[in-house]
This record gives structure tokens, C-alpha cells and sequence, in this order.
């Protein structure tokens, strides 16, 4: 039975740690059945990012009339827009690859594990074990029992970032990030969208204004049906239907060319099998940490979607660092996950830090709120924008509780407040008394913290 320093399952952000193991001397073993690179870099954020901005390409395009340019949208290569997509980060995963065979303390393993024991896997039908494990095997679209939903093609995120033909409409079940970015991009290439959601606002993870803001912009843009639970679905061989009905049993029925199923993503823990290696689940599936990443089982860490943390790459990328620390050199780094930032790529983008309004409200703290729109900034009106503004919540002596951004680089501005929140006092003062260049978009930052009443 082959026996290792340290084995990593999983090729995304665990493949860090594999190659960090490798080059400290150590005898290392990486398991990945897929191109190395994960999800981000083969079926998540850096393919969906490429093609939003063909999406984004196009609806400039359409745009250009508001500032008295003549120019016209004449046609889209589908299919070369994916195929664009597919070959530079196939490349990408390659290289990475070749780059890692090279080591010579690494051995990969192409294939699927299965804990059969305490720090022993079962990958390609031998069995493998090591002295340290880090669990960083990611997660999946998850694919809820729908009624008839086993008896019809349809698309997962996976799927649909690939699709070569263009669907001339689309059904999406969800109303969370995934689902809006992809519709985004398939309504603005040319597909007629129609989006089913069970709770009242798309996105209803974010704050309560971004998330009512957004849902009205997307009505324009696509079929909305939020407040609906989809009850079933069935094909007649040429459209997909689905059905789905509100809380008061109003029911409706919508129909495309292609199902795409984006409600939400579940850990990949049941597919290794991680209580056979003695470690502890939450009631969602997730791999149990403590704040060195460590497991319920003795020399045993996880990272990354796997783990009960944020399931974000940026996430993931930092809790790469902290593994490497602890499990290839042995040290006792802690997570803080202070000021974990997320954004959603669509037309107007969205982004967000800390508390919601929602979850300050739940929680009775108390709190003041700050804003400022972007339509009316000298930048916003350079670019003669219709949508955006930053909203802060703050306690009344001034510490930053959250900060939500709807607008034109969101994605973007909401990062100086990350580093408030990370590496500044967390305060008010922090963004008020920086000076802000005039006139960029983040003026509207500096305006909504000017507007906090502290």
C-alpha cells in the first residue's frame, strides 16, 4: 500500500498545498480525477467571467447609440465565444498539470478517493495513506428530487458554460448568483430567459435593497417568477416545461429549449465517504473545521467548499495559506474570516461585506445607515449610468457593520472597505478620511460613508 508524508484530495485550491508539501521536502500525494484547477478554473468563476464579458462586449455595443455613436450588433459566434473560453483555460489546466508531474516529490493520482480508513483512501482500486490529509475535494451542483426531472435532459452550471449551441430560450430553476450570471450572459447574447425562484426576490442572499433592486432591473430583461417552488417537470422531446406554484397554490407553467438547474451547489463529502475516515459533518454535509482548519479526525484539515466556511475561491485561497502553514511547516495559524468580501458578475454587478440589513435586524443589533447613488457621480454620469448605489450599515459609534454595492464595477469598489474592515480600525473615519481621486466611480463610496450618521 503506497504511504505518503501528506496526501491532498482535490485539485483545486488543495493543489497549492500539494505543490507547497512537495517543494518543503515532503512526500506528497495529490488526488484529482478532473483537470487540476478545480472548480474555478474549469467549471466556475473563470469561464463564467469570460464569457459575461462577451456579454458585457455585446450590450456596449447596443449601448453606444446614448453617446451618439452609430454602431450595430451584426451577429454572434456562439460557439466561438465558448470555444474561446474552453481552449485558453484548458491550456491553463494543462500546463498546470506538466508543471506539477514535474515535481519529483509529487505523485497525482487521477482518479476518485473513498476513505476506507482513518487517513487511507481507496483511489483507483489500490489503497493509499498518509501521515497528514487535507480533505479539499470541493463541492457539486446540487439536483433536488423534482418530479420528472430524471426523465428530461437538462443542464447544471457545468453543462450550460459549455453549451456550443445557443439555445433560442432557456427555463432556469434558481434566482441565486449562479442562475443570475448565467442568465445574464445567455439573454444578452440573444436567448429569451425565463427565471423561476421560490423566495421573493432574486438573489436573496444579499442585502434586502440590492436584492429587490435587482430582482426589478431583471424583470426587464427576463420572465421573473419569484415566490414560486417548481413542482415538477416534463419534455415532450422538443421543449422542456416546468411547473411550479406559489405559497396561496397559484400555479404556472413555463417552457424552453433548454432546463437549466442552478439551485445551489452541496460538498462532495458523500462521495468520499468521510465518516469512514472518522470525520465529523455538519447537517449540510459539510467537513467540520475548528479555526487551524482541523478536522474531527486526528492529522486530518479541510479547506475550501468542502469545509463549513465561505464557499468562495477567495475563501478557499485563503484558507490555502493557512493550511500550508499548519500542515507543511507545522505551525498554529488561525482563520479570520473579518471582512470576507463576495460580488456577482452581472449588468450591474453586485457586491457585499459583512452584515445585511436583514441579518442586523434579526439579530436586534443597532445600527445607521449610509448611501449614496451612483447615477449621481460625476463618474456615473459620464457614463450615463440608470442603476447603482453603495449602501453602509454601521453601529452609531462608527464601526463598519456592512457594505452593499449595486452598480458599474461594484465587484471593485467594494474593496477599500474590505481593507477598513481587515486592515484599517473597521471605522467610519477609515474611508471618510481617505482622499478619493476625483472623479471615479468610487467617489460614490466616499459619499455613502459621508452620509452615515455617526
Amino acid at each position: 500500500m503506497p504511504y505518503h508524508d501528506l496526501l491532498v484530495i482535490g485539485g483545486g485550491t488543495g493543489n497549492n498545498v500539494a505543490a507547497a508539501g512537495a517543494d518543503a521536502g515532503l512526500d506528497t500525494a495529490l488526488i484529482e480525477p478532473g483537470p487540476l484547477g478545480g472548480t474555478c478554473l474549469n467549471r466556475g468563476c473563470n469561464p463564467s467571467k469570460m464569457l459575461i464579458q462577451a456579454a458585457r462586449a455585446a450590450n456596449h455595443v447596443r449601448q453606444a447609440e446614448r453617446f451618439h455613436l452609430d454602431a450595430s450588433l451584426d451577429g454572434v459566434d456562439f460557439a466561438g465565444i465558448v470555444d474561446d473560453m474552453d481552449e485558453t483555460l484548458s491550456a491553463l489546466a494543462e500546463g498546470m498539470e506538466a508543471n506539477y508531474r514535474e515535481k519529483d516529490a509529487l505523485t497525482i493520482y487521477d482518479d476518485m478517493a473513498e476513505f476506507v480508513d482513518e487517513r487511507t483512501v481507496e483511489v483507483g482500486g489500490e489503497k493509499v495513506s498518509a501521515d497528514k490529509v487535507v480533505v479539499a475535494a470541493g463541492s457539486r451542483p446540487l439536483v433536488p428530487p423534482i418530479d420528472g426531472l430524471d426523465d428530461v435532459d437538462y443542464l447544471t452550471s457545468q453543462d450550460a458554460l459549455y453549451l456550443r449551441d445557443q439555445p433560442d430560450s432557456l427555463v432556469i430553476l434558481g434566482g441565486g448568483y449562479i442562475a443570475v450570471e448565467l442568465g445574464y450572459f445567455f439573454e444578452s447574447l440573444g436567448t429569451d430567459v425565463t427565471i423561476v425562484e421560490m423566495m421573493d426576490t432574486l438573489v436573496p442572499r444579499e442585502d434586502p435593497d440590492l436584492a429587490e433592486t435587482f430582482t426589478e432591473i431583471a424583470r426587464d430583461r427576463h420572465d421573473v417568477y419569484t415566490g414560486h417552488r417548481v413542482t415538477a417537470v416534463e419534455s415532450d422531446g422538443e421543449m422542456v416545461r416546468a411547473y411550479a406554484e406559489t405559497e396561496a397554490g397559484d400555479e404556472v407553467s413555463v417552457a424552453g429549449d433548454e432546463l437549466l438547474v442552478a439551485l445551489g451547489r452541496r460538498p462532495n463529502t458523500d462521495t468520499l465517504d468521510v465518516a469512514a475516515g472518522g470525520i465529523e459533518t455538519d447537517d449540510n454535509g459539510f467537513v467540520v473545521t475548528n479555526d487551524r482548519l482541523e478536522t474531527s479526525a486526528e492529522n486530518v484539515w479541510a479547506q475550501g467548499d468542502i469545509a463549513d466556511n465561505a464557499m468562495f475561491k477567495h475563501s478557499g485561497d485563503y484558507e490555502t495559506e493557512v493550511a500550508i502553514e499548519n500542515v507543511v511547516h507545522e505551525g498554529t495559524a488561525t482563520t479570520d474570516f473579518t471582512g470576507m468580501p463576495h460580488a456577482i458578475f452581472t449588468e450591474p454587478q453586485m457586491a457585499g461585506v459583512g452584515q445585511t440589513e436583514a441579518e442586523l435586524q434579526e439579530a436586534d443589533r443597532e445600527y445607521v445607515v449610509g448611501r449614496a447613488d451612483l447615477p449621481e457621480t460625476p463618474m456615473g454620469r459620464a457614463k450615463k449610468l440608470d442603476h447603482g448605489f453603495v449602501k453602509v450599515l454601521a453601529a452609531p459609534d462608527g464601526e463598519i457593520l456592512g457594505t452593499h454595492a449595486l452598480g458599474y464595477e461594484a465587484s471593485t469598489m467594494i474593496h477599500e472597505v474590505v481593507v477598513a474592515m481587515r486592515a484599517g480600525s473597521g471605522h467610519v473615519d477609515d474611508i471618510t478620511g481617505t482622499i478619493h481621486a476625483h472623479p471615479t466611480l468610487n467617489k460614490v463610496v466616499e459619499y455613502a460613508f459621508d452620509d452615515v450618521p455617526v
